[in-house]
């Protein structure tokens, strides 16, 4: 299936609407379907109305109950899948306020408990210092204190015992010089301090690491718990929920996490780094 961008995430009353005739065609009540699916009919009215999306699970179950096939079952299942995916247009979420972006990320934060960041290319803001959190929104017009506040501000949940958190940056992400070499060294300490919480686990995958060229990172990505995975591009981000969607980047983050170096070995590779940036500046 292509997806097409102005579809992703709106599919969701079609879906309803799809699911609702084919339920009818099928002769079946709300809550004889609920009841054959082992669901409650709440939840069954709740998708017919659009009120919530289903899992691409929950499409197949209710499909399989109701006897579709052939096309229209096919249909439905681009339906769900689009409906399960949603683009966030860089461009529109400066037109919003990136701010509003921040608040977004510190919801979704809250009621995450364990996350799998993978960083090929530059530091995530809950590991930035201020210098390097303003190099990277660099190339944004205007005023960005208040952006960079908030990002400072998202960092305090790393201090949340009950999350649990892991890294995974490359060489190439931990040393491009976004910023200053005073302000990259200062940037690498701060990593090494991240990686001493309890509840972080902070890696790096140094350049002299070679894997199968079929595992070569292409995108940053960010999973959260087993709910959904944001896929970051040069232009927006993909939010996946369907869980085959996600349990693929979980399965991606482990291949990754078996070649990152963690603990005493890769802080001393961050110390080595901020070093060679610190004589840079001299």
């Amino acid at each position: 299936m292509t997806f097409d961008p102005e579809s992703l995430g709106k599919s969701g009353s079609d879906l309803a609407e799809a699911l609702r005739s084919e339920r009818k065609r099928a002769g079946l009540t709300q809550t004889a379907l609920a009841r054959r699916c082992n669901m409650s009919q709440t939840k069954v009215s709740n998708i017919e109305s659009g009120k919530i999306t289903p899992t691409i699970v929950d499409v197949e179950l209710i499909l399989e109950t109701l006897g579709a096939q052939g096309p229209i079952a096919t249909e439905i299942l681009n339906l769900a899948h689009a409906a399960n995916t949603e683009w966030q247009d860089d461009w529109a979420s400066r037109r919003r306020g990136l701010d509003k972006k921040q608040n977004e990320l510190s919801r979704l934060e809250a009621v995450t408990t364990e996350f799998r960041f993978f960083l090929p290319t530059m530091i995530t803001g809950l590991l930035s210092t201020p210098d390097y959190a303003r190099a990277s929104l660099a190339r944004n017009p205007g005023d960005m204190s208040k952006i960079v506040a908030k990002k400072l501000e998202r960092q305090q949940t790393l201090l949340d015992s009950s999350k649990f958190f892991t890294f995974l940056l490359t060489e190439q992400a931990v040393r491009w010089p976004l910023a200053s070499p005073i302000a990259m060294a200062m940037q690498l300490d701060r990593l090494a301090s991240v990686s001493r919480i309890p509840n972080v686990r902070l890696g790096v995958i140094p350049l002299g690491i070679v894997g199968p060229v079929s595992e070569t990172p292409l995108s940053v990505f960010t999973v959260y718990d087993r709910r959904l995975v944001q896929v970051e591009t040069q232009t927006g981000a993909l939010i996946l929920r369907d869980h085959r969607d996600v349990n693929a980047y979980r399965e991606d983050f482990e291949r990754y996490e078996s070649y990152a170096v963690f603990g005493n070995e890769c802080r001393g590779l961050l110390s080595e780094w901020a070093r060679i940036f610190t004589r840079q500046h001299k």
